[in-house]
């Protein structure tokens, strides 16, 4: 099953629930799903092109909660971590910071980085490897504080 028809069948079931976080969260996937079929690309979605669109829900999400924040509106910040929650059902399961730190360890020592400058020789196979399973700005950090 892919994600069109696992969105499909979850908004069903939060149409019939009444969920309405749910519905906005799962429409604003299936939009985001209908535009890259209206982008031209001239292909079916990959799951290379699930996990972007994904992602970049995700990310939208999570800059929306430190805006949220920071202006005091706990209220809003609240719902889009429930939205965050809805979204990463359907991402594959997430690695812990130990898991990250071991593989980015790892990366490092195979390609005998040693300064800030490796950063992005480290990033690029650390995220090639871990695509979909960490946060791109965990993985930054992690690396960036290996390297320092």
């Amino acid at each position: 099953m892919n994600l069109e028809q696992k969105v499909g069948e979850s908004l069903k079931q939060a149409i019939k629930e009444g969920n309405k976080i749910g519905i906005e969260t799962l429409r604003s996937i299936r939009a985001s799903i209908i535009e890259f079929h209206k982008s031209g690309v001239g292909r079916e979605l990959q799951p290379d092109d699930e996990l972007k669109i994904l992602q970049s829900a995700l990310k939208k999400r999570r800059e929306a909660i430190e805006l949220y924040e920071k202006g005091g509106r706990t209220e809003l910040a609240e719902r889009e971590k429930e939205e965050m929650k809805i979204i990463q059902a359907f991402l594959p399961e997430q690695l812990g910071e130990d898991e990250i730190r071991s593989v980015v360890k790892r990366i490092v020592a195979e390609i005998n980085a040693n300064s800030i400058k490796d950063l992005g020789k480290v990033m690029g196979k650390a995220m090639q490897e871990l695509k979909g399973k960490a946060d791109g700005s965990l993985v930054q950090s992690i690396a960036k504080e290996l390297l320092s």
